[in-house]
Order: C-alpha cells, then sequence, then structure tokens
C-alpha cells in the first residue's frame, strides 16, 4: 500500500487543535486496513517529520435517517500520531 493510499484526509476539530498545542498531536482519516507501522511510514515520507507514537481508533457509522428510510453513515478509522518534539506539519499550521 503506497503512503498516499494510507492517508485519506487530516482531521480538523477543536479537540484536535487543542491536543496539537498541547501534545504535538495530529490526527489523520485512514484507510481501515493500515496498519499503526504502515501509518508512522506514511507520515514520516509524506512530510519529512519524525513520529513518536501512533494510536488508532475505528469510528461507528452513525444511523440517519429521512422520514421513514433508515441509513447508515460508513465506519472508518483515524489516527492520532504524536509528533517528536520541535517538528511541525505545515499543513497544520496554515490552517
Amino acid at each position: 500500500m503506497s503512503p498516499y493510499d494510507v492517508l485519506i484526509r487530516p482531521l480538523l476539530t477543536e479537540k484536535i487543535t487543542a491536543m496539537r498545542e498541547i501534545k504535538n498531536c495530529v490526527a489523520f482519516a485512514i484507510d481501515s486496513r493500515a496498519t499503526r507501522i504502515e501509518v508512522r511510514r506514511a507520515v514520516e515520507k509524506i512530510f519529512s517529520v519524525k513520529v513518536t507514537a501512533v494510536n488508532l481508533m475505528n469510528v461507528k457509522g452513525k444511523k440517519k435517517r429521512q422520514g421513514r428510510f433508515v441509513g447508515k453513515r460508513s465506519d472508518w478509522r483515524k489516527a492520532f500520531v504524536t509528533l517528536k518534539e520541535g517538528e511541525k506539519i505545515e499543513l497544520y499550521e496554515s490552517a
């Protein structure tokens, strides 16, 4: 799996922004088959930073309804990547 297939998109929320400031941690939506090692290698290769830790989380899709019809959003996976002290990802700094 290529590094660009592992990382789907960065996640930008208030909670993740606070984590970035306190713990130097960033978050990404990732491929559901990706492992910690693949996520680490992908972030290090794409953004040229050093990673100290990777935590993964499976997110269940919510049930949504429109009138009497019930549907479900897709399940997805996210990764919290802790960067080495002093490292930054420019993608988050411009947001």
